[in-house]
C-alpha cells in the first residue's frame, strides 16, 4: 500500500512533489500533519529520501512527538523530527567541544531570576511582573536579530522602567550569562547560526547530514529561525514549508508571516498547493470562519468535506455579567453531558488566563471536572510518574491475574477509587490522572504485559503523547491552537476582551482577528459564542468581530442569536 493512498487529491498532489521548493498552504482542519508525514513516508518508500537525511522541524515538543509517532506508524524510523531549539541545541552540543575545547555552555533555567540579579547590581527594584516583561522583550529582541542598541532605536519600552534602564538591564543580564558560561533559550539559535556562518567545516557536516527539510507552522517562524533554516539549507532547495497565514497568532513573540506569504517571491519556481477541504467542522462553522478572514492576506476559503449545510448554525448569546456568562456556559455544558456527550469532547476557550477562574468555578458548581491547558502536563503529574514506577516494580513479580486486573490493583493501591472525588482541586486532578492511565490499559492490545505497558507509557511520555482525559477542557485561544473538539464554547467576545484592551493599531487588531479565527475553527460539530455586557463596573460592547461575521439580527446571519438559558441551582455531580 502506497503512502499516498490515504490522501485526497490535493493532499496527494502536495505529498507527491519530493524535490525542489514546495509550499503547502493548509487551512485549519485540512490534514497538514497527514500531508507532512505521508510526504516523508512516500519519499522514503520510493528511495528518494534516506530517513537519516530528513529533518522535520516544528515549534513544540508535543508537535514534534506527534510527527515521530505518525512516522513510526507509517514504518519510517530515523527522521530527525524536532523543534528548532532541539535541533540547534543538538548541533551545538555536538560541535562545541571540538571548536572550543570545552563542553557547550549550560542553559539558563530562569531568565527572571538572572534579571533580578542584574537589577540588584544596578540598584534597581523592578517588580517581578516587570522582570517578566523584560524577559519577554529580550526574547523578542533576539529572535528579531537586533542588538541592544538597535532594540532601543525601535522605541519599544517596558512599563515600570525607562529606556536607559532597560538597555542597562539587558547589558547586565548578558554580562552575568557570560561570566557563568551560560546561554539562554534564544542564544541557542543565535549560537548555532553563528557557528554555521563562521565555521565552514561545521556547515559542510550539517549539509552532509541533512538534505531534505520540512517546516511545519511556517507562518510562525521568526527572523532568527528563518536565518537558521537558510543556513541549514545552504545552497540546496529541497525544502517543503507548511502553514496558514490566518493562524499567525505569535507576532508578539517574533513570528513573521511574511516568510510564508513571500515564499513564492523567493522561489518563483516553487510548487504551491492549497489545502482548503476541511475534515473537521460543520459547514456553518466554516462559514463563520471564512466571513471573519475574507480579504485578509493569505486567507484560504475553507469548504466542508461533507454536505453539512443542514447543521445548526453557531449561536451567539449575550449575558449581563461575566458571572452570568460563566453560569450560562456551565449550565449548557452540564445539559450536554447529561444528554450523553463525553466531557472530553467539550472545550471552553477564552482570550486571557484571567478569564478561567470564574469559568472553572461555575463548572465545578455544576459538578463538572475540568482540565486547564497550560497546566501540569499529564506525564509530568506526580500521580502519573508514581503509577509508572509502581507498574514497573509490579512487573518484576509474577502475577496470577491478567494484565488489566493487575493494572487496576496497582492503581487502586495508589488511590484510584470507583467514584471520583468532588469536582475541583488536587484530589480530583489526581483521580482523573490515574483513571486516564487505566483507560490506556483498557485500550491496550492482546498480549500486553505490565512491563511492555510501562515501557509504552515511558515512550508516550517522551513524545508527550497524552491520553484523553474525561474532563471538560479550559484553554486560552493561544493554547488551543492545533487542537479540536466536537463542541466548543467561546467566552468573552466583547470589546476589551477580544480584541483585548491593549491591542491598538491595524496590525494588533488583525492579530486578534486571527486569534478569533483559531477559536472558531477548533469546533467540529457545535459552536456557541458568548459575551457579557459588563465586567466589574464597566459597560462593554460586543466584539467588532461579531459584526464582521454577522448575526441573525443583521449582516449575513451566520450566527444565530440566542437568549440566555434559565439559571439553575448548582449541584455536585
Amino acid at each position: 500500500m502506497s503512502a499516498l493512498d490515504a490522501l485526497d487529491e490535493r493532499q496527494r498532489e502536495a505529498a507527491s512533489v519530493l524535490r525542489g521548493p514546495v509550499a503547502v498552504l493548509a487551512g485549519a482542519g485540512t490534514g497538514k500533519t497527514r500531508v507532512i508525514t505521508h510526504r516523508i513516508a512516500h519519499g522514503v518508500d520510493t528511495g528518494a529520501y534516506s530517513p537519516s537525511r530528513v529533518m522535520a522541524v516544528t515549534f513544540t515538543a508535543k508537535a514534534a512527538g506527534e510527527l515521530r509517532g505518525r512516522l513510526r506508524a507509517l514504518g519510517v524510523e530515523g527522521v530527525a523530527a524536532r523543534t528548532f531549539h532541539a535541533a540547534a541545541l543538538a548541533q551545538l552540543n555536538f560541535f562545541w567541544p571540538t571548536l572550543a575545547g570545552a563542553p557547550a555552555p549550560s542553559i539558563v533555567d530562569n531568565k527572571v531570576k538572572l534579571l533580578g540579579q542584574a537589577a540588584d547590581a544596578l540598584r534597581l527594584r523592578p517588580s517581578t511582573a516587570t522582570l517578566r516583561d523584560i524577559a519577554s522583550e529580550i526574547e523578542w529582541r533576539k529572535v528579531s536579530m537586533l542588538s541592544i542598541d538597535q532594540h532601543a532605536a525601535t522605541g519599544r519600552t517596558v512599563t515600570g522602567i525607562d529606556a536607559q534602564q532597560l538597555a542597562d538591564l539587558q547589558r547586565g543580564y548578558e554580562a552575568l550569562k557570560d561570566e557563568r558560561h551560560q546561554l539562554d533559550f534564544e542564544d541557542v539559535l543565535l549560537a548555532c547560526a553563528g557557528m554555521l556562518e563562521t565555521e565552514p567545516r561545521v556547515a559542510a557536516a550539517v549539509h552532509e547530514q541533512y538534505r531534505h527539510f520540512t517546516v511545519d507552522e511556517f507562518q510562525d517562524v521568526s527572523p532568527l529561525q528563518n536565518r537558521l533554516l537558510e543556513l541549514w539549507l545552504g545552497d540546496r532547495r529541497d525544502i517543503c514549508v507548511v502553514g496558514d497565514a490566518s493562524q499567525t497568532i505569535y507576532s508578539f513573540a517574533g513570528a513573521d508571516q511574511r516568510f510564508l506569504l513571500e515564499f513564492e517571491r523567493r522561489y518563483p519556481d516553487a510548487t504551491v498547493v492549497r489545502l482548503e477541504t476541511n475534515y473537521r467542522s460543520q459547514a456553518p462553522i466554516l462559514a463563520a470562519a471564512n466571513a471573519l478572514m475574507r480579504g485578509r492576506p493569505g486567507a484560504l476559503e475553507l469548504v466542508p468535506a461533507r454536505d453539512t449545510f443542514s447543521a445548526d448554525p453557531p449561536t451567539l448569546t449575550a449575558y449581563d455579567t461575566e458571572s452570568d456568562e460563566a453560569a450560562g456556559i456551565a449550565a449548557a455544558v452540564s445539559a450536554r453531558i447529561e444528554a450523553g456527550t463525553s466531557p472530553s469532547d467539550i472545550a471552553v476557550l477564552y482570550r486571557a488566563h484571567a478569564q478561567s477562574a470564574v469559568l472553572q468555578q461555575a463548572l465545578a458548581a455544576e459538578g463538572i471536572a475540568t482540565t486547564v491547558l497550560g497546566g501540569t502536563r499529564f506525564f509530568s503529574m506526580p500521580e502519573v510518574r508514581q503509577a509508572i514506577l509502581a507498574l514497573r516494580a509490579a512487573a518484576v513479580a509474577p502475577t496470577e491475574h491478567g494484565f488489566l486486573p493487575a493494572v487496576e490493583r496497582v492503581l487502586r493501591e495508589l488511590g484510584l477509587t470507583e467514584e471520583p472525588p468532588a469536582a475541583g482541586g488536587a484530589q480530583r486532578d489526581g483521580w482523573e490522572a490515574r483513571r486516564g492511565g487505566l483507560r490506556l490499559a483498557e485500550d491496550a492490545g492482546p498480549g500486553e504485559t505490565l512491563r511492555s505497558f510501562s515501557d509504552t507509557l515511558m515512550a508516550r511520555a517522551k513524545d508527550q503523547h497524552e491520553p484523553e482525559m474525561r474532563t471538560v477542557t479550559l484553554s486560552t485561544l493561544h493554547a488551543a491552537k492545533g487542537l479540536e473538539w466536537p463542541h466548543v464554547y467561546l467566552a468573552g467576545w466583547a470589546e476589551g476582551s477580544l480584541p483585548i484592551s491593549y491591542a491598538s493599531g491595524f496590525e494588533a487588531i488583525d492579530e486578534e482577528r486571527r486569534l478569533a479565527y483559531v477559536g472558531l475553527t477548533r469546533a467540529a460539530r457545535t459552536l456557541a459564542v458568548s459575551w457579557s455586557r459588563s465586567a466589574g463596573r464597566g459597560e462593554r460592547a460586543p466584539s467588532r468581530f461579531l459584526a464582521e461575521i454577522g448575526t441573525s439580527g443583521r449582516g449575513t446571519g451566520i450566527l444565530r442569536e440566542s437568549s440566555p438559558s434559565p439559571m439553575r441551582a448548582s449541584r455536585s455531580r
